[in-house]
C-alpha cells in the first residue's frame, strides 16, 4: 500500500492570510508519528514560514499538489483552485448557509470533493477540537486597547501585525497608560479567555459585574458579563443558560446597565441571530449610554452590536460608527461617535504563533481520527460533503446547496 499524500496549501484568498496548518517543525512531526504519510508544502510568497523554513525540517516543497491525497488548508479555497476527487480541510464559511460562499459548496459538491471543515471538528459533546479563538481574542483585546490611546491621544503602541509575534507583543503593554476607565467583556469561551489575557498582562483589575456598575475606581477595570449577566426572562422568571441556547426568543437583553458605565466594550460573545441584540441604535442616542469604543471580536455585521455595520481590515482597522444617522464615518471624527474595531481576520496578526498552536490542535486532535478506524467519527462528524453529495448530518443545507434561498 502506497503512502497517504498531505499537501499544506498555499492560501489563495484575497486579502492574503499568512497563516498555515502546521508549522515547518510541526510538518516533520508528522511525518515522524505516522510512517504512512508523506507531507508536503506547496510554495508560497505569503506564508509567514517561508519555503527554506519547510526545506530545513526535511519537507518537501513543491508547486503543484494534484498528487496529492489530503490537501490542508486554512481559508476558503478559491474556486478555480479547487482539484475534483481530494479530500480538503479548510474553514469553509458555509454551515450557516452564507450566502456569499454558495457557488463555493456548490463546486465542492460538483468536484466530488470530501469536504472537513474545522468549525465542525468536534468531540462526543459537541466541543470544538481545534480554532483559531484565542488568538482572535488576544489579538482583539489588544487592538481595543491600541484604539483607546488612538482616539484620545494617550499612549502610541505598535499594531499586533507590527510585532514578529506575542513575545514581542507583550513589550508594548508597559506603555500602555490607561485613566480609571471601565471596559465590559462579553463571553467564557476561547475568544474571551484570549482577551483576558491581554487585560490581564496590562496589569488591569478584574472586577465582579456588581463592582462594576456600583463602585467608582481610580484604575482601570473590567468585568467579564456571561450570559446570564446581561439576559432576563420576558416573563420575570429564572434565567437558564439550557433554556437561553434552546429558546433565545423567551428572553430579552438586560445590557444597558452596563452601557452606563462603560468606557471601552470587548464583545468576545458567540452571538445567535435568534437571541436578542445587547443594544438598539436608540440606546446609543441616550444621554447615559456611555460607551464611546467597540472592538467587536465576533464581528457580526449588524448584529448583536449596531454600530458594526461592515467589517474592517488589518490595513485600516478602525471606523467611526455615527448614530445620528446610522452612517460610518472615518475613524475619530467626533466625539459623539462610536469608534469601531471590527478586523475580521484578527489571528493573522499574529500569524506565526496562531499557526503553532492550530498546529498543535491538528497534530494531536484530528491527524490520529483521520489515520486510524475514526472510532470517536470525529472525522465523519466534520464531513460537510462526500462522494458528490451533502452527507445526512448536513442535508439541512439542501436548500442553499440547491440555490433555493430567498
Amino acid at each position: 500500500m502506497g503512502k497517504i499524500k498531505i499537501a499544506l496549501i498555499k492560501e489563495g484568498k484575497v486579502p492574503k492570510d499568512k497563516r498555515v496548518a502546521l508549522t515547518p517543525y510541526q510538518a516533520r512531526q508528522v511525518m515522524e508519528r505516522f510512517p504512512e504519510v508523506d507531507l508536503v508544502a506547496q510554495t508560497s510568497d505569503i506564508r509567514c514560514f517561508t519555503d527554506q523554513d519547510y526545506l530545513n525540517e526535511g519537507i518537501q516543497v513543491v508547486d503543484s499538489v494534484d498528487d496529492c491525497d489530503i490537501l490542508l488548508g486554512v481559508k476558503e479555497v478559491p474556486i478555480p483552485n479547487l482539484i475534483a476527487n481530494k479530500t480538503y480541510f479548510f474553514f469553509s464559511h458555509t454551515i450557516k448557509k452564507q450566502p456569499y460562499n454558495q457557488p463555493l459548496i456548490r463546486e465542492v459538491i460538483s468536484k466530488k470533493i470530501r469536504l472537513i471543515d474545522y468549525e465542525t471538528l468536534t468531540d462526543e459533546t459537541g466541543k470544538r477540537i481545534i480554532a483559531f479563538g484565542r488568538w482572535a481574542g488576544i489579538v482583539g483585546a489588544y487592538n481595543g486597547i491600541w484604539t483607546f490611546g488612538k482616539r484620545y491621544n494617550l499612549f502610541d503602541i505598535r499594531r499586533a501585525s507590527e510585532c514578529f509575534d506575542l513575545e514581542d507583543l507583550k513589550t508594548e503593554y508597559e506603555k500602555v497608560k490607561l485613566p480609571a476607565i471601565k471596559i465590559a467583556l462579553t463571553g467564557g469561551g476561547r475568544v474571551a479567555k484570549g482577551a483576558m489575557e491581554v487585560l490581564h498582562g496590562m496589569n488591569i483589575r478584574k472586577v465582579t459585574p456588581a463592582a462594576f456598575i456600583e463602585e467608582q475606581f481610580d484604575y482601570p477595570v473590567f468585568t467579564q458579563l456571561n450570559t446570564r449577566d446581561y439576559h432576563v426572562r420576558k416573563d420575570g422568571g429564572e434565567f437558564s443558560r439550557h433554556e437561553f441556547y434552546e429558546n433565545p426568543e423567551l428572553y430579552d437583553a438586560d445590557f444597558l446597565k452596563y452601557a452606563k458605565v462603560t468606557d471601552l466594550l470587548i464583545a468576545a460573545a458567540f452571538w445567535d441571530p435568534n437571541s436578542p441584540v445587547l443594544f438598539k441604535r436608540e440606546d446609543i442616542l441616550k444621554n447615559d449610554f456611555k460607551i464611546n469604543i467597540v472592538a467587536d471580536i465576533t464581528c457580526d455585521i449588524e448584529g448583536s452590536i449596531p454600530s458594526t455595520k461592515k467589517p474592517s481590515t488589518i490595513e485600516d482597522p478602525v471606523y467611526d460608527y455615527n448614530p445620528s444617522d446610522n452612517e460610518v464615518e472615518s475613524a475619530f471624527t467626533d466625539e459623539g461617535n462610536i469608534t469601531v474595531m471590527a478586523v475580521d481576520n484578527l489571528p493573522c496578526e499574529l500569524p506565526r504563533d496562531a499557526s503553532e498552536s492550530f498546529g498543535n490542535e491538528l497534530l494531536n486532535n484530528v491527524l490520529p481520527e483521520l489515520l486510524s478506524d475514526d472510532s470517536r467519527e470525529v472525522i465523519k462528524r466534520a464531513t460537510i460533503t462526500a462522494g458528490g453529495d451533502l452527507t445526512p448530518v448536513y442535508e439541512y443545507l439542501r436548500d442553499y446547496v440547491n440555490g433555493e434561498l430567498k
